[in-house]
């Protein structure tokens, strides 16, 4: 018996260390009134998807997948980054803490890039039809990898959340718009994360972090086929988190989306997290990060 107890404490010890090797630590907030700053995230070290798909031709027009372990098939989140549809200011792997999160708790991501306003071919329509390419790359590689194309989400953070919300809104194109293209996917729930919803909001003074002159770059001056609002009801759940504290994107918003799309007969719920900036909601670890996969594994479990 004294040595089975040795033993069991020997293999626990080894358990508890491995577990603090595998394990990053999490730094306290160095940003204003204790929010996060993006070094806070982007120092950490960055996890790397299982694969990666060209769509196009250009470097940006790529897609990373995130394949869980188990034989699936994988419920999916279709994921768009942020970055004031600029490509300088952010891509992808912004979003790689959190894809990797998912992966772990047993949900594939697909996490896609586009060409933002500042590349060529992007602004109207390339930005957007990157995004809708990149989106329907998805299909072809489903069967290969075991992934679930009838329990899909889209989750957007900043500029992605407009994305992820215009994505599942795609149906809705008006028949003249160069955006059209063929079977979208059936996306079931789109989640934004501190997102900039109505662009034609986002253009009016005092506009957002993002500037309201990128908004007339993004749309060549076209809200009826590039804003959300103008494409209700969308038929899909929808679900706005935002920080109290968010600095980039105005609190009010969200609700100003809300509202009216509930006239139109969406079902849309808002949820404020207090003490949470534009950086928290991309960060594993934070509140608004358990809220969104609260909303994720709602709908997909």
């Amino acid at each position: 018996m004294t040595r089975f107890r040795a033993a069991l404490a020997f293999l626990l010890a080894a358990a508890l260390a491995a577990c603090v090797v595998n394990e990053v630590a999490v730094e306290p907030p160095t940003g204003p009134d204790g929010l996060m700053a993006w070094p806070d995230l982007l120092e950490r070290p960055r996890p790397e998807p299982d694969h990666s798909f060209s769509y196009g031709g250009d470097p940006l027009q790529v897609a990373d997948l995130w394949v869980p372990a188990g034989a699936g098939p994988h419920p999916v989140v279709l994921m768009v980054h942020g970055g004031c549809w600029q490509s300088d200011i952010a891509d992808r792997t912004i979003m790689n803490w959190i894809a990797d999160d998912l992966k772990r708790r047993g949900l594939a991501v697909w996490n896609i890039d586009y060409r933002g306003v500042d590349r060529d071919g992007g602004g109207y329509p390339g930005t957007f039809q990157d995004v809708a390419a990149a989106a329907d790359a998805l299909r072809p590689r489903a069967a290969v990898h075991r992934l679930d194309l009838g329990r899909i989400v889209a989750v957007g953070h900043s500029a992605g959340g407009h994305l992820a919300l215009w994505l599942a809104a795609r149906p809705r194109l008006p028949a003249g718009s160069p955006l059209r293209g063929g079977e979208t996917l059936p996306i079931r729930r789109v989640i934004s994360l501190g997102g900039l919803p109505d662009l034609e909001e986002a253009a009016r003074p005092p506009g957002s972090g993002c500037g309201t002159d990128i908004i007339a770059r993004l749309t060549g001056g076209r809200f009826d086929d590039t804003s959300v609002p103008r494409l209700a009801p969308l038929g899909v759940d929808q679900v706005l988190i935002n920080g109290l504290q968010d600095r980039i994107i105005p609190t009010s918003y969200a609700e100003g989306y809300a509202a009216p799309m509930r006239a139109a007969g969406d079902d849309v719920r808002v949820r404020m997290i207090d003490r949470t900036g534009h950086v928290e909601l991309v960060a594993p670890e934070t509140a608004a990060w358990a809220a969104a996969v609260e909303e994720i594994e709602r709908v997909l479990r």
